[in-house]
């Protein structure tokens, strides 16, 4: 059965350039994504697994699947929402990632929730 993208489950992004965890003289950029999902669909949802798109400004992309988030596959109620930060480690100081989480509702239906393209940014190096 084809999972259902049209689910109402909401995902934003806040993303935050860790400049204590980056060292710009070997190429690596630190930087902390904070997660909401909103479920505002008519059934209670499960997270499973998660797929990422990472790629940086000289092209190199990177995927990233695997169960649940942070360590955990949490159930999310209808009109709730879960929250949870993690980071990412680029080789330059711009790059976007993108993906989907893979979840399913109560009824056992499976339901992807898209993740938008988002920019990661050193500060001052996009205008």
């Amino acid at each position: 059965m084809p999972a259902d993208k049209l689910s109402n489950i909401n995902v934003t992004v806040v993303t935050e350039y860790l400049l204590g965890q980056s060292k710009p003289e070997v190429d690596q950029y630190a930087f902390a994504y904070h997660i909401t999902i909103e479920n505002n669909s008519s059934q209670a949802v499960k997270l499973l697994t998660r797929h990422w798109i990472i790629v940086d400004s000289d092209q190199q992309k990177k995927e990233v699947q695997g169960p649940g988030v942070i360590g955990e596959q949490p159930r999310i109620e209808v009109n709730d929402r879960y929250q949870y930060s993690s980071g990412v480690v680029l080789k330059t100081p711009i790059g976007t990632m993108q993906g989907s989480y893979q979840m399913v509702n109560d009824l056992g239906h499976p339901v992807e929730a898209p993740i938008s393209p988002f920019l990661l940014a050193v500060p001052n190096t996009v205008n």
